[in-house]
């Protein structure tokens, strides 16, 4: 399914009120028969925390500073991987092995290993803001070139996806901020924002574009400010997560990009929502938010304007319609 759409355009204002403002306060009130998750749990993770990732273990990895922190299930600090470099983004494979995103480099931590093996830079505008790991591939998205970078596990760059290419159908991701995320969902393809196009793309890992999802509107099944979504998360089962910024929500889509559920809204993220799109928090970090989702489908996400980090867990009636669903 491919779906395009086009910004809508600004209405009539009022004569007393800024025309060019981007008044999205009358959608910050979520219904409730919408929210299928509720909080279980809350926990202040490591200052300067910028994403975060589930491992197959099911603790939590988050990318702070110079360090991964590792947190256990009930958000108790397990110990930290340090590194040279500010780590932008973290995932683990399913061997264990640890991968993080540096501003322009991944580090790889061997399972058990103290110290990283940092592979080689590709170029002096790479930005890497996202990073998921295969069986027999990583995957780092770099918001400075707009790509996302393909490497076999040994390091060697095999290629770059998502770049505009007229012959193949793909026009390019478009990123007002760097924002941009990848994940690699069980059926095979890669799950990629596209924050200034509104949308989440689908692609092989060879870079065929195969599914288009989005729209831009404050409206709630879709996505509104300048670029948004922010990051990604799969659940089990294959639905997708997707936060935004600015108005912050988090929401869950169908693998091809049906609305389905709300995890939070903004009352959830008071602090992210005062600030705003593009502002920057008293802790010096932009405010967004990132997510990961867990084995038992628990949502954690990450408020990077407080470091605080909100567990959420589907409510049972979510849960027992949506078994019984159809």
């Amino acid at each position: 399914m491919t779906v395009f759409s086009r910004r809508p355009g600004f209405g009539a204002q009022p004569p007393q009120t800024n025309p060019f403002a981007y008044d999205v306060s009358r959608h910050s009130r979520v219904d409730p028969a919408l929210v299928h998750f509720s909080l279980v749990q809350q926990f202040r993770g490591p200052a300067g925390a910028r994403r975060l990732a589930v491992g197959p273990d099911q603790c939590l990895y988050i990318a702070a500073g110079t360090s991964v922190h590792l947190y256990d299930a009930q958000g108790r600090p397990l110990g930290l991987k340090s590194l040279n470099a500010e780590a932008h983004a973290v995932a683990m494979a399913g061997d264990g092995s640890l991968y993080v995103g540096l501003r322009d480099r991944v580090a790889v931590f061997a399972p058990n290993a103290s110290r990283a093996v940092v592979w080689a830079s590709p170029g002096e505008r790479t930005w890497i803001s996202g990073v998921a790991a295969g069986k027999n591939d990583v995957f780092a998205a770099d918001s400075g070139n707009r790509v996302v970078l393909r490497y076999d596990r040994s390091g060697k760059l095999v290629g770059r996806i998502g770049g505009r290419d007229t012959e193949r159908n793909v026009p390019g991701l478009v990123l007002p901020s760097p924002f941009l995320d990848v994940e690699l969902h069980p059926d095979g393809l890669l799950r990629v924002n596209n924050p200034g196009r509104h949308r989440v793309e689908a692609y092989t890992v060879e870079g065929d574009l195969e599914v288009v999802w989005g729209k831009p509107t404050a409206a709630i099944e879709g996505f509104c400010g300048c670029c948004n979504p922010v990051s990604l998360a799969i659940l089990p089962g294959g639905d997708i997560v997707t936060s935004e910024k600015g108005l912050p929500r988090v929401k869950v889509y169908s693998v091809h990009g049906k609305f389905q559920s709300v995890v939070a809204g903004p009352g959830s993220f008071p602090e992210n929502a005062r600030i705003g799109a593009g502002g920057i928090a008293p802790n010096g970090m932009r405010a967004s938010l990132d997510a990961a989702a867990d084995a038992r489908g628990r949502v954690y996400v990450l408020d990077t304007a407080t470091a605080l980090i909100h567990v959420f867990a589907r409510k049972p009636e979510a849960a027992f319609g949506r078994r019984h669903a159809g």
